[in-house]
């Protein structure tokens, strides 16, 4: 049951059949999480004693960061899948999810340093969790550049496999960069192990946005994926006898 459920979902033509409908109920959870997330984080939350109001763009860039290493893993855990196993649809969700997080990546980048420059005086730092970001930015765009180099899909697969599977070690560096070096970004407040060290009435909207944005990603993906699935399979027959295709 589970093998033949498996087997389905890896089908292109299935998931080409039912993708639409979940990326369709997945955009309207990211919008209903979106509108709330940010009304609870702008107006209800109070202003920070120290930061003011100028603390509210953590609900933008704090899981805009999260986001940039959750793709990045599922991308490389995919793309694993897609090299080992040769499912083509792993390959696709691969390849489909890099601009999307790279887009987030460059959200966590761009936000953190109008953050950086009220709270640290400067726009940038070279300390290891800005560095180690840059870093992630740029295995995206080189798993995207790479895969739109090279002409065969089947190739350019197993080419951005490899390099995504080599780019992991850069996660837990991300992770770990605010414990192992001196740095001006802050240490972790919601991950500690013993208790969040952020008030409810910021912790709440700030998991509400997260979830928006990680809605938003499945929704995308999904979305772009059908687009891939029809490009590599557009000679297959049952391309040819979609109605939108005729």
């Amino acid at each position: 049951m589970i093998v033949r459920l498996f087997h389905q979902l890896s089908s292109p033509r299935y998931f080409y059949a039912i993708s639409d409908r979940f990326a369709l109920w997945l955009g309207v959870a990211c919008a209903l999480s979106l509108i709330i997330g940010l009304y609870l984080g702008l107006v209800v939350a109070p202003a920070d004693y120290q930061q003011g109001d100028s603390y509210r763009i953590i609900f933008i860039h704090v899981p805009s960061a999260w986001m940039s290493l959750f793709i990045y893993v599922v991308m490389a855990i995919s793309a694993a899948i897609g090299l080992i196993w040769r499912i083509k649809l792993a390959e696709i969700m691969a390849i489909s999810s890099a601009p999307i997080g790279a887009s987030f990546t460059f959200l966590a980048l761009a936000t953190g340093s109008l953050w950086g420059k009220p709270m640290w005086g400067t726009w940038w730092v070279w300390d290891g969790r800005l560095t180690s970001e840059l870093i992630l930015l740029f295995l995206y765009l080189g798993v995207i550049s790479l895969h739109n180099a090279i002409e065969d899909k089947r190739t350019a697969a197993r080419a951005v496999a490899i390099l995504a599977l080599v780019g992991v070690v850069n996660i837990p560096i991300i992770h770990y960069s605010v414990e192992w070096w001196n740095t001006l970004h802050q240490g972790p407040t919601v991950t500690k192990f013993d208790a969040p060290s952020i008030h409810l009435s910021m912790l709440i909207p700030l998991l509400v946005m997260a979830l928006a944005f990680k809605l938003y990603y499945a929704a995308v993906v999904l979305l772009r994926a059908r687009c891939e699935v029809l490009e590599r399979e557009r000679n297959s027959r049952w391309v040819r006898e979609l109605p939108e295709v005729q």
